[in-house]
């Protein structure tokens, strides 16, 4: 009898983790972990420079978007910004809102595309329009209000973090394919 309440209770815990709101809300704080952690990965091994070049918290917000949609990028975007930043000061309080409104910029365009294109086709147009439309930002942001400006223009930081591009369109559709067909969403 003991062994059948224990069964009982095993497959209600199983129940828990299969339902979708656990899936989600489990896979965003995880991404979310991830979003602090892979930067101050990259920092360490390949120094101060390595988030411009490598844009690793770019990598977790990406696969959030893809995997679990506009919400969970959003959180994973804001959440990884604003830990990192109280827990390394990267990025830089300059840079902070800045970086904050590109992620945005990416969650809402990807969330967009990705219904309507491939990953990958959704994934260039996010990265290409995104970078457009961060520009704008940049603009109105320093020129229209006064703000200041972080030191770098966006063709500087295309030309700096086309690794990072590359490794976006390398591994973030695969990786995010594999998170989708792991934890069965559709279940």
């Amino acid at each position: 009898m003991e062994k059948v309440k224990t069964m009982k209770k095993e497959r209600n815990w199983m129940e828990v983790f299969t339902n979708q709101k656990v899936k989600y809300g489990m896979g965003t704080l995880l991404l979310s972990g991830i979003g602090i952690a892979l930067p101050r990965i990259f920092h360490l091994l390949a120094g101060d420079s390595a988030g411009a070049t490598f844009l690793p918290m770019h990598i977790a917000v990406l696969i959030a978007t893809l995997v679990f949609g506009l919400l969970s990028g959003s959180i994973v975007a804001g959440s990884s910004v604003m830990a990192s930043y109280l827990l390394t000061g990267m990025p830089t309080l300059a840079r902070l809102p800045y970086m904050l409104m590109e992620l945005v910029i990416y969650v809402i365009l990807l969330s967009i595309f990705n219904k309507k294109f491939s990953t990958y086709v959704a994934l260039i147009g996010t990265i290409v329009l995104g970078r457009v439309l961060y520009a704008g930002v940049l603009f109105v942001a320093v020129y229209g209000f006064g703000l200041p400006t972080y030191g770098i223009s966006v063709l500087q930081s295309i030309e700096i973090g086309l690794p990072g591009i590359v490794i976006q369109l390398v591994c973030v559709p695969g990786v995010a394919h594999i998170i989708q067909k792991g934890i069965h969403l559709d279940d």
